[in-house]
């Protein structure tokens, strides 16, 4: 209990301002120990104490405070967010507006917030064996625990869910299709708009569904394809007949392991002796034959949409018009392509995450952002504005990338070297052992301090000033330029 309070008074903590010293009152400079200085890559200040263990920053309508790893906190007044990790991920809270979230490792939590009909609801969840939820709409209450009697609504993948003794007894819904389950998963009742059907899993099973349509979102009517699909012994065998009713029907026939057949319009595939025999597909729609023995190990296809050599894990090659992936001794090298204009992606990897190269290309109006990971050494990032970032050590950051609450709680703790630069402004920073050596520097000025600010150097328009432990050793000032006299004809 004592450890949980102080972890209770450090969060309460980050709830109180700062004492920062102001912009205008100059930057204090004691390296380790405390250091404030102007952001880089964005309007506003930060301060950081004790290296890496206290930082508070603060941009034009964000805030951020933090004691890595323990807690911190983003609160941003212009989109009404707010978001505290404590010991992330043991304990997060969101709240965006009226809506929030509160969890403890994705197990204990509370919800809230408003629909769009401004219907409030409030959520409580034990996963996986409370839930329960309370709105002022008494239609969308619901209470379930697990696994005597319970009803969900639009909570684990599907819009309703109720149960009595499960696995004995439950009832899911998604959209129009409703299944009744009996001793789960052995058997199960199934039904809906034009579909019936049964299971005696995984002995034998049966569903029909007949075609019928619907009006898409631009006010469109399409066909939804119909089904008979037969089970016996599964996973062995398979009579299927999808998208009756449509262009494309299909035919799956699978007995295993002799063979596995898809015959339709737009593709044939047949395999037979699986999963180490020989696969034959030839798809018409988008105008390739392939062959493998075993697929997926061994595959070479021709035609216009997809050429391919692969002999894993040995060599890859395979591209079309849109996409490109190439490996040699996979999973050492590994190269990945994808052209959609306006975006050109290019990925390339050595052993999964160990090395990590990411380009994105705008090509209308050719910009690029790019992000580079060799794990445990660096993550690198220049964004399409230009802004170059730079880190030394990171041992999380390759495995999550974008992953915010890692970057706030505990990149903090292992960059011993941040390197920073504004492409729009030129602005650059670099910091050594958490500001132990600090530069900045924009076009006109240029300042740095070594050993908490016993050596400090400042450059700008007004010249040029030293101090040596804090005692001012002078400079050289800016020396007005002389007037030129105008010059005079010759008569």
């Amino acid at each position: 209990m004592p450890a949980i309070k102080y972890l209770w008074v450090l969060g309460l903590a980050l709830l109180l301002p700062w004492p920062v010293a102001s912009q205008a009152a100059g930057d204090v400079e004691a390296g380790f120990l405390f250091h404030e200085f102007p952001l880089t890559l964005a309007e506003g200040h930060r301060s950081e104490a004790l290296g890496p263990l206290f930082s508070y920053e603060r941009r034009e309508h964000e805030l951020l405070s933090a004691i890595p790893p323990l807690v911190a906190r983003v609160e941003n007044d212009e989109t009404d967010f707010t978001e505290i990790d404590v010991l992330y991920p043991l304990l997060t809270y969101d709240r965006f507006g009226t809506e929030y979230r509160f969890q403890i490792l994705q197990i204990f939590s509370f919800a809230g917030g408003q629909t769009m009909e401004e219907v409030e609801k409030k959520r409580f969840t034990l996963f996986p064996f409370y839930f329960q939820q309370r709105s002022t709409d008494p239609k969308l209450n619901y209470t379930a625990l697990l696994p005597f009697y319970g009803h969900l609504q639009n909570r684990l993948f599907r819009d309703e869910i109720k149960f009595i003794l499960f696995p004995l007894y439950g009832q899911s819904r998604k959209r129009d299709v409703v299944t009744d389950n009996y001793l789960f998963p052995v058997f199960h009742l199934r039904r809906g708009n034009a579909l019936h059907g049964w299971q005696v899993w995984p002995l034998v099973g049966f569903e029909h569904k007949d075609p019928t349509t619907k009006t898409n979102g631009f006010g469109e009517v399409e066909v939804v394809g119909g089904h008979d699909k037969f089970m016996a012994l599964w996973p062995f065998y398979f009579h299927n007949n999808l998208g009756i009713g449509t262009d494309n029907p299909q035919k799956v026939r699978i007995f295993l392991p002799l063979y596995s057949l898809l015959r339709s319009p737009q593709r044939d595939s047949s395999t037979y002796l699986w999963p180490f025999g020989f696969t034959y597909t030839e798809d018409r729609e988008k105008k390739y034959r392939e062959w493998g023995a075993p697929w997926p190990l061994i595959v070479f296809a021709r035609g216009e949409g997809k050429t391919a050599n692969r002999v894993w894990p040995l060599f890859g090659h395979a591209h079309n018009a849109s996409q490109q992936s190439d490996f040699y001794l996979w999973p050492l090298y590994k190269y990945n392509r994808l052209q959609s204009a306006p975006l050109d992606r290019e990925r390339t990897r050595i052993l999964f995450f160990l090395y990590s190269d990411v380009i994105e290309r705008n090509t209308e109006k050719g910009t690029a952002r790019q992000r580079t990971d060799f794990w445990p050494l660096f993550t690198a990032k220049r964004d399409f504005d230009g802004n170059e970032r730079l880190q030394l050590f990171a041992p999380l950051e390759p495995l999550l990338p974008g992953n915010k609450s890692i970057e706030r709680s505990y990149s903090p703790l292992w960059s011993i070297w941040r390197s920073e630069k504004n492409g729009k402004t030129g602005a650059t920073s670099q910091s050594l052992l958490w500001n132990l050596y600090r530069r900045d520097t924009t076009p006109t000025t240029r300042k740095g301090s070594l050993l908490f600010g016993l050596f400090r150097y400042e450059t700008g328009p007004e010249g040029r000033r030293y101090r040596l432990f804090y005692v001012p050793l002078g400079g050289t000032k800016k020396t007005a330029a002389q007037p030129t006299a105008p010059a005079t004809e010759s008569p």
